[in-house]
């Protein structure tokens, strides 16, 4: 499976609750902190709910 790297690049501070967890389920907790996930649909789900927060790289 391809994986992308998921870096958080704004602040979820007075963000929606939904986006929120989202974040915390994706890993993500500090800003400039990132993860590398395996590239399925629920992954991707998950970054489209965040995508304002978010960077996104492939590979």
């Amino acid at each position: 499976m391809a994986q992308i790297k998921i870096t958080l690049t704004k602040s979820p501070i007075g963000r929606k609750p939904e986006q929120r967890k989202t974040l915390v389920a994706l890993g993500l907790s500090k800003i400039n902190s990132s993860v590398v996930k395996e590239d399925n649909a629920a992954i991707r789900g998950m970054v489209n709910r965040v995508a304002h927060l978010v960077a996104v790289e492939e590979g």
